[in-house]
């Protein structure tokens, strides 16, 4: 049986680990050919290596998505291997350090910024560029945005991260209503308490309980995989009228 992205071209940042590594593996899984970047060559190279492994078809590339030439090389690259962009997961991230605004490092709420926001946005500008220069696919190119559900509430422990991921949303909802008559789709997901590094801060024994895990009426913390088949479900024509949306994958938790 053919997969729901059967045929595409996939490429998804921040491939290396966590919720980015297990996508890219489902994308291969469900038919599309995968360009694995991130900052982290040997994770890219490790995660297009577990593709292949599986009998997919996938390469590997450098990226630091704060940096537009980067970003740029990154999309040719992946046109230049497989002829096309079908589809992207702009998944590349950073959590910043757990602090109230008042004693949050400037240099840190820069980063954080540079990465989830200026990143995201840098990618959506090249990937958006070279999707119109094609015939979109059936169900259109689509691109899938990892923001969170601090980006649909308030978690005033991680401010910074907090603000990008509202940014996030609103990039989503801003591009989709540009791009929805040229045949590219915009969505995001928004991941609860997801079993990555990224959250190790709020999982460790140490560690209060987040906001987000209290209120959560599915009694787990969410894995990478459960994110990584949405935005491959996002990617494919089964949801070619969804656009603008900012999924939720937190186990009920704002429900």
């Amino acid at each position: 049986m053919a997969g729901i992205v059967e045929g595409k071209v996939a490429l998804v940042t921040g491939a290396g680990a966590g919720i980015g590594r297990a996508t890219a593996l489902e994308f291969a899984r469900q038919g599309a050919r995968v360009v694995a970047a991130d900052i982290v060559t040997e994770s890219a190279v490790e995660t297009a290596r577990l593709i292949q492994a599986e009998g997919g078809e996938a390469a590997s590339v450098h990226v630091d998505v704060t940096d537009e030439a980067a970003v740029a090389a990154m999309v040719e690259f992946t046109v230049s291997e497989y002829g096309r962009l079908d589809c992207a997961h702009n998944n590349a991230g950073i959590l910043g350090p757990l602090s109230d605004i008042a004693n949050y490092p400037r240099e840190e709420y820069d980063r954080v910024m540079a990465v989830n926001v200026t990143g995201t946005w840098l990618c959506l500008q090249a990937e958006v560029r070279q999707m119109l220069t094609q015939e979109p696919p059936v169900g259109g190119h689509t691109i899938v945005n990892t923001a969170s559900v601090a980006g649909l509430v308030t978690n005033h422990t991680i401010p910074a991260y907090t603000v990008s991921k509202h940014a996030v949303v609103g990039l989503t909802s801003s591009a989709a209503q540009s791009y929805g008559n040229q045949g590219i789709r915009v969505n995001a997901v928004c991941p609860g308490t997801i079993e990555t590094a990224m959250s190790l801060p709020f999982r460790s024994e140490s560690a209060a309980p987040s906001p987000t895990r209290i209120r959560q009426a599915i009694d787990r913390n969410g894995l990478p995989e459960d994110v990584a088949t949405l935005v491959v479900w996002l990617s494919s024509s089964a949801s070619s009228f969804i656009t603008g949306t900012p999924v939720r994958v937190d186990g009920g938790a704002l429900s």
